[in-house]
């Protein structure tokens, strides 16, 4: 049913995503403009059907510049978080080391890979919540097995994760490091738009944005973030759009098997933004270089191995069994997870400090060798298997799942 004033057309933007050669013409915050419409549903089924074929054909929807100005316009869509409140509860848990300056950090991934691997990067968020500030953004699964928030609802303790809002995440992190923005939370407009992406058999730019889209980015406290993308050969425009979106530290990764994590059965290619230069003359860059287990100190393993579950619930019994610290140490899946961690953590600046005092469990020796893009993998490591085994991760966990049962009561 079209809204009161009716469906705006925007019959001449099709006209010209019509070929190649027009679509390239097109500008990118007119069709940001279009996309937008979809959150106020405004626009017809039958021309946003249209418009994400013709994203999908002219190649459009992997365009850094559209990416980022799409991504724009679906975060001012959502629910606006007290910038002011969260900052000052981000600034009091005082959580910088080395060049870590405390601020809120993500791990995502586009999906989208067909391997249905275990929930990795969910997984390396909670961990890693026990040395960084953690906003995690997420959703139910649309092609995997069990997506982040299927992993989280299925977990005992379960969380309740549509407790946390706009209005509750400053006061969810004066209890713990770690929040889960649903993203059906969040971004409840998308829903106008899903009857009509259901109906397309191609993955559209909305399968695309979520990783681009947290809800918290233009508060301008999410200071780092690792992207995990499905295929390489778009790898550099995600991490182009990260960069126009204002990012100054993060990792785009994808697996030379095409997956979007870290993998832990050989080289992974990377896309390093980061800042160079000095304090006052710094800009910010694009490294690509490749990466494997090895450079953490770590054996490979086949995706085969660390499949996890057959399902959320499964999933979500090996996430508790990590976190309590149940696993081998050689487990094939808490491998794969403990790179992720180690990634995030790396990434962040953390790694950068020469000095270690993480709490009880640890022994302080900095691992100060290097790896790809200069930067201290194998200390990373040894730093997330300490967020294991000294039960910090499933301090912060338990703290998000008192967190949210209470404000759910």
């Amino acid at each position: 049913m079209a809204p009161p004033g009716g469906f705006v057309s925007i019959a001449p933007l099709l006209k010209r995503l019509a070929t190649l050669e027009s679509a390239k013409q097109v500008n990118a915050q007119d069709l940001a403009s279009a996309i937008a419409l979809t959150f106020t549903d405004s626009i017809s089924p039958v021309q946003l059907g249209l418009l994400c074929w013709a994203l999908h054909t002219t190649g459009q929807d992997h365009q850094p510049e559209v990416l980022a100005a799409c991504a724009a316009s679906m975060r001012l869509a959502a629910p606006q978080v007290d910038k002011v409140a969260l900052k000052h509860v981000v600034q009091s848990k005082n959580k910088a080391t080395g060049t870590y300056g405390g601020g809120l950090c993500d791990i995502v991934g586009t999906g989208g890979d067909g391997h249905n691997t275990f929930n990795v990067s969910t997984t390396a968020s909670i961990i890693s919540s026990a040395v960084l500030m953690v906003a995690k953004h997420g959703n139910n699964s649309s092609t995997s097995i069990s997506g982040a928030a299927d992993l989280l609802q299925n977990a005992n303790p379960a969380p309740v994760i549509m407790a946390t809002n706009n209005h509750t995440l400053p006061g969810i992190y004066e209890q713990t490091n770690y929040a889960f923005l649903y993203a059906r939370e969040w971004h409840p407009a998308v829903k106008y738009g899903h009857p009509v992406r259901k109906e397309i058999p191609v993955r559209t730019i909305f399968n695309l944005l979520g990783p681009l889209a947290n809800p918290v980015h233009d508060t301008g406290l999410v200071e780092a973030r690792i992207l995990g993308v499905a295929r390489k050969e778009i790898g550099l425009n995600f991490a182009e759009a990260l960069l126009l979106s204002g990012a100054r530290k993060a990792l785009v990764v994808c697996g030379d098997e095409n997956l979007d994590e870290i993998s832990c059965a050989g080289k992974s290619h990377c896309w390093h933004i980061h800042e160079t230069g000095d304090k006052g003359d710094s800009k910010v860059t694009i490294d690509n270089w490749t990466i494997e287990p090895a450079d953490f100190g770590l054996p490979t393993h086949t995706l085969e191995e660390v499949q996890g579950g057959k399902s959320p619930a499964e999933n979500a019994r090996i996430l508790m069994q990590i976190l309590r610290n149940e696993l081998s140490p050689d487990d094939p899946v808490l491998h794969f997870v403990l790179l992720n961690t180690a990634s995030l953590i790396t990434i962040s600046g953390v790694c950068e400090a020469n000095e270690s005092n993480m709490g009880p469990g640890d022994d302080g020796k900095v691992i100060t060798e290097r790896g790809p893009g200069g930067l201290r993998w194998k200390e990373g490591l040894r730093r997330a298997r300490w967020c294991i085994t000294s039960g910090s991760a499933l301090k912060q966990w338990e703290g998000f799942v008192a967190a949210t049962n209470e404000l759910s009561n």
